[in-house]
């Protein structure tokens, strides 16, 4: 028995052993074909499954751990974007991120493609302008994949690649040594192991908030290494450095010696194109037949995604290609000087992003062999019937392992109908609803609607089933007779209120962060004023005083709720002496849209923070001019250089736009360098973030305080940011500071739950 004990206790070893190979990272997703999906019990079957992957060489895995689903891909966060997924931990094989090699670099699994000498690497599967006699073939196991350095045959010169120079066959790359713990310049590009600082502290992993919260993430930041917990220097700082353990201690320098080789040679980008060009950068934008280039990030004339995705020199060996804007859909680029390229475009997301925005399905080009894959943006929620390809009727795919696909039964039992289109025809309106013929007959506020052909408790002869027959005026719904540009409405039965408002969804679906009206999205500036598009930031709302004078801005993060900054209250102690408008785009507030709100309860944040809730005397009325933000996740942070925006109607310094709703956008700055001697030396809190133009220009200003700073992320804005303070407006190095939104979710949501 014990021999059989011992066997086991070395078998659960060398198997959870097998993790210790991986970076995990959680909340990271990664979309790639081609991929492999398994079904594993747990997260060290998923790792064996990628160690075993025949396929494809595995460099990171996926691992849902509630549905017990495995993905392995051959992609990492060097590789490719990541994106944010709750639920799903992203491991990544330890030597695909490492950015030095052991010995002579048999090993060495990383991206650098360029020699010594900075010629750019010729793709190991290549032909053009060498003909390699070492292939992805020959050697399946060197990890021949793209134009890498590799050392496939023990070269003692260490990792080399064939270049793109038709003059150099191929030359040895300059990678530094792991055991190498120095630095050259600031240590930007330092790659080492030491995770200790100056004074002793044990650095803080990147990938963890504790103890100190920070916008260093590695995944929103691929180009700067930041594994493990080792020193590195994502910022331009003298030197690497590391967040600490330390509750006592933020962050702090680490001691790295400086190297005694030179540095390695620094080459631009170039203007002219060597090889097959991937480094080309120059501005050439005109066809050997004289056409101009479509840019790449447009939809016009050339919409075809397929066309856009393309590849833009295909594999014939030709000259490079570009998207024309006449009648042509690809011609040769004309490019003088020594040397061609193949320009490339914009990423796929780019594209996809607009076409999505403009409600079209996507259609990416995959590799050879590879299936496509089309997303239809609207209508397929969760698993509903749908009819999205004009079926004779509304169908679905099954879980039935047996049936792909099936249509839907509606008997009369079901109570639910659908269009000729196949959707849901709910409990919601279109437009301002004007055609809603829906069931509910309930007011805003709770109360039941008086029925259209009574005349008790309110007389009223405008509006009865004989006026107006087409209208649905039989019994005490919600209905809109007289096109009301607020939506339905009916007469109540409170004898103190002859009629009201009915809360009725839009039948596209009113989220949160997702107005009806796109936003520019402008990185002009309020200060300096960009002018928004009306009713594209639907959540502002202007907090005034009884005299109606606009003095503050807020957010709607309910129907009944607003977030807006403390020290906008300290005027008054007493809800009545605030008034709040809604549904507006001037300051003058004379459109139709707009919504009056008395404040009826006033709940201010912890002690030392500049955030309030203001309870309002009854519900907004939601529609597309009236929309709430999302809330962040609980103590997410905003990573660095995220882009944000600020709207209001706040000062502008006598450059224009006064009385318009205006907006700016601009990148968040992590606190550490925010804190900074030339920044704002110190001031700012853990609760509270900076974002702004490091050139100064770009700010909030006075009237913008309480006002959201909200951030895109998965076709939504969320507010992140309480416009809270700053050292004047606009000004150079002075970026301004916000109530960072994500730290007090827990007391939102407690507050509005107990009020």
């Amino acid at each position: 028995m014990e021999i059989h004990k011992a066997v086991l206790l070395v078998g659960l070893f060398l198997f959870t052993d097998v993790l210790e190979a991986y970076m995990k990272t959680d909340g990271a997703w990664i979309v790639k074909l081609p991929k492999s999906q398994y079904t594993a019990k747990t997260v060290e079957d998923c790792a064996v499954k990628c160690n075993k992957e025949t396929f494809f060489t595995c460099r990171s895995f996926l691992y849902h751990e509630k549905d017990q689903d495995c993905v392995t891909l051959p992609a990492n966060s060097k590789t490719d974007l990541i994106l944010r997924r709750m639920s799903v931990a992203l491991y990544e094989k330890k030597e695909y991120l490492l950015e030095c090699m052991n010995g002579i670099g048999m090993d060495y699994r990383g991206t650098k493609s360029k020699t010594k000498s900075g010629k750019i690497c010729q793709r190991w599967e290549g032909t053009f302008p060498h003909v390699p006699n070492i292939t992805p073939k020959t050697h399946p196991k060197a990890d021949l994949e793209s134009n890498f350095c590799r050392n496939p045959d023990g070269d003692q010169g260490g990792p080399w690649c064939y270049t793109t120079d038709p003059g150099k066959r191929w030359e040895n790359c300059d990678i530094q040594d792991c055991t190498e713990e120095c630095m050259q310049c600031s240590g930007e590009n330092y790659r080492g192991k030491i995770s200790t600082t100056a004074n002793g502290f044990t650095c803080q992993r990147w990938d963890s908030q504790k103890p100190q919260n920070h916008g260093y993430i590695p995944s929103a930041l691929p180009d700067k290494y930041l594994e493990e917990n080792y020193c590195r220097n994502p910022d331009g700082e003298p030197k690497p450095w590391c967040f600490t353990t330390s509750p006592s201690k933020r962050w702090e320098s680490c001691n790295i010696p400086r190297c005694t080789t030179e540095p390695p040679t620094i080459v631009p980008e170039l203007t002219c194109a060597n090889g097959e060009g991937s480094s080309y950068r120059g501005t050439i934008a005109v066809t050997v037949s004289g056409k101009t280039c479509q840019e790449w990030s447009s939809q016009i004339p050339h919409k075809d995604a397929e066309v856009l995705f393309k590849v833009s020199n295909p594999t014939h060996g030709g000259p490079p290609l570009c998207q024309v804007t006449n009648q042509g859909v690809w011609d040769y680029l004309k490019i003088t000087g020594r040397c061609w390229s193949r320009v490339q475009g914009l990423t796929q997301l780019k594209n996809q992003r607009d076409r999505l925005l403009q409600g079209k399905t996507i259609t990416f080009v995959l590799p050879p062999n590879a299936t496509k894959i089309c997303f239809h943006p609207r209508g397929l929620d969760k698993n509903y019937c749908r009819n999205p390809d004009n079926e004779r009727s509304p169908w679905c795919y099954t879980t039935d392992p047996e049936t792909r696909w099936e249509y839907c039964s509606f008997g009369g039992s079901t109570g639910v109908t659908y269009n000729v289109l196949g959707f849901f025809l709910q409990d919601c309106k279109v437009g301002n609803g004007a055609s809603y013929q829906g069931p509910t007959s309930n007011t805003i506020t709770g109360v039941t609607c008086q029925a259209w052909s009574s005349m008790t408790p309110h007389q009223h002869a405008s509006f009865t089933p004989e006026t107006h027959p087409d209208k649905g005026l039989e019994s005490n719904q919600c209905r809109n007779p007289d096109n009301d540009v607020n939506g339905p409405w009916c007469y109540t039965t409170d004898r103190n209120k002859k009629w009201d408002y009915c809360q009725i969804p839009d039948c596209d679906g009113l989220k949160c962060g997702q107005p009806a009206v796109k936003p520019k999205r402008c990185f002009g500036r309020i200060v300096g004023g960009c002018i928004s598009k009306a009713h594209s930031w639907p959540w502002q709302i202007s907090l005034r005083t009884r005299s109606k004078i606009h003095f503050c801005g807020g957010t709607l993060i309910d129907a009944q709720w607003v977030l807006t900054a403390a020290h906008c209250l300290e005027r008054s102690e007493s809800p009545s002496a605030y008034k709040i408008v809604l549904g507006i785009h001037t300051e003058r507030a004379t459109e139709a849209s707009k919504q009056e709100r008395d404040v009826s309860k006033i709940i201010k944040g912890p002690a030392g923070t500049d955030i309030a809730l203001l309870k309002l005397d009854r519900p907004a009325l939601l529609n597309d001019k009236v929309m709430p933000a999302c809330l962040p996740e609980k103590d997410y942070i905003v990573p660095s250089n995220t882009e944000c925006y600020v709207t209001g109607w706040g000062e502008t310094q006598g450059t224009g736009g006064e009385g318009f709703l205006k907006e700016t956008g601009f990148p968040v700055i992590e606190n550490k360098v925010c804190n900074s001697a030339a920044f704002l030396n110190g001031r700012v809190k853990e609760h509270e973030m900076c974002a702004g133009n490091i050139g100064g220009g770009t700010d909030s200003c006075q009237g913008d305080s309480g006002g959201p700073l909200v951030c895109y992320s998965q076709n939504t804005f969320v507010l992140q940011g309480v416009t809270s303070w700053g050292l004047g407006c606009a000004n150079a190095m002075k970026p301004g500071v916000y109530t960072r939104v994500s730290k007090f979710v827990n007391w939102i949501e407690r507050s509005m739950k107990e009020n």
